[in-house]
């Protein structure tokens, strides 16, 4: 069900970004309710000038929605708007049966999704502050009075235990992901002082981002094209063309109307984002409303205070779009970006997806590479080794004081081997990987 002001069709927002109809967000909402194992049986749509205070939607159509119901046997019915707790109460009077809204319905699929022990403790708290407002009026077996130790006092309703008892299991959940908080600032802390750059997937629900990140890391994560199908973030490994490494961090996807209580619970795993060097930002080329989806992505991607971080656009599943179509769209998103700041890639056919690489391998977001010269002793054979696993050996060469390796590697290898690098002007020049490199 989705109220909305009256909007002409396929009218764009005052940037000229395509807006959804009524119908279009439906679809999304549909879309959410089969990911959440529900089955969708009849939509309704009501325009109007202004919101119902107490019930969201005019009486006339409330009773509209009551013969749906009653038609199709529905149990539940779900809003495509947040409802007030006072609009949600009085919904559920009037139409017998279960009344969710959007919010609660991506709360409910990320408790599905979950995974890790953080995660569970992520949703169970964005649950929780999302219940405590919409306690009052659950019915009146809530404002029984009882009295006992660690209970209810003398005179005291059940309502207001069962907010005190919320109350304390999320200053619980807040201590328990604090402590999972400091955990991962000290892993990144460890990363930080390897040689591995982080590089941090994000984009809307369902753009490919675990298709991208599984054919770049062969990694295995879940894809599927339900949303929200993978939640629990996963780092992997990735050797860029110059034979170095970095960390690609998939995270959560987002989506229009993110619930700030999860927003607010997964900063602990958003900060990923805010650590990494640069960050890919995986677009569906081919949804009519990728740009717009787009925005959203960068909207809380601003509230987690990751505005400022570098950026790569990646418009994904081109192979959906068909010529010339697709060479309007990648030509100009590449116009209004700076020069390599856009890549077009299908994650599912492999097309693109070196370009990519090698984009990636430029980007001076990244530490840049350069050519090097260093002589290391026989016994120090190991270092040699972790020169050809982290840089592009172009010749090595054998004497009787030992073995001199002249290679492409990042600032982060050089410095690991200050000590053994032979300083020569016309050695250590900075010529990068390929042309057009720094």
């Amino acid at each position: 069900m989705e109220w909305k002001k009256a909007r002409p069709r396929g009218a764009g927002t005052a940037d000229g970004v395509l807006a959804y109809t009524a119908d279009e967000s439906l679809e999304e909402l549909a879309e959410l309710a089969r990911s959440a194992g529900a089955t969708v049986l009849d939509r309704l749509v009501q325009a109007r000038g202004a919101p119902e205070p107490s019930t969201l939607i005019g009486s006339g159509k409330i009773e509209e929605l009551r013969g749906l119901v009653a038609a199709a046997d529905a149990n539940l019915v779900l809003f495509d708007q947040e409802l007030s707790p006072v609009q949600q109460r009085n919904l559920e009077k009037k139409l017998e049966v279960g009344v969710i809204d959007r919010t609660q319905l991506i709360l409910d699929i990320f408790a599905r999704r979950a995974r890790t022990r953080e995660g569970q403790l992520q949703v169970e708290l964005a649950q929780l502050n999302y219940l405590l407002p919409r306690l009052a009026g659950k019915g009146e077996e809530m404002s029984r009075l009882g009295g006992g130790i660690g209970t209810r006092g003398p005179g005291e309703q059940k309502l207001e235990t069962d907010r005190r008892r919320i109350r304390l299991r999320v200053q619980h959940l807040r201590e328990q992901l604090e402590v999972v908080r400091r955990s991962r600032g000290r892993q990144r802390t460890k990363r930080a002082a390897t040689d591995l750059q982080t590089v941090a997937l994000a984009g809307y629900t369902n753009a490919g981002k675990s298709t991208l990140f599984n054919r770049l890391t062969s990694a295995g994560v879940t894809e599927s094209p339900r949303l929200f199908a993978t939640l629990d973030p996963t780092l992997r490994a990735v050797e860029l063309p110059s034979r170095r490494r970095i960390l690609l961090s998939d995270t959560v996807g987002f989506i229009r109307g993110l619930p700030t209580t999860l927003v607010e619970a997964f900063r602990g795993t958003l900060e990923e984002v805010l650590g990494a060097s640069l960050i890919l930002h995986v677009a569906d080329v081919s949804s009519p409303h990728w740009r717009e989806q787009a925005r959203q992505v960068e909207k809380v991607l601003a509230e987690i205070g990751a505005q400022d971080q570098p950026r790569l656009l990646v418009l994904n599943k081109i192979d959906l779009v068909e010529e010339p179509d697709r060479k309007t769209r990648i030509d100009a998103e590449r116009a209004a970006g700076a020069p390599g700041s856009v890549a077009a890639v299908s994650a599912l056919t492999g097309e693109g997806v070196a370009e990519l690489l090698a984009m990636l391998d430029r980007s001076p977001a990244l530490e840049p590479v350069s050519e090097a010269r260093f002589r290391f002793r026989f016994s120090e054979a190991e270092k040699v080794s972790y020169l050809h696993d982290h840089g592009r050996v172009i010749e090595t060469r054998y004497s009787a004081s030992g073995v001199e390796v002249t290679a492409e590697v990042a600032d982060s290898v050089r410095r690991r081997f200050r000590e053994a690098e032979v300083r020569s002007a016309s050695i250590t020049r900075n010529h990068g990987v390929s042309p057009g490199r720094r």
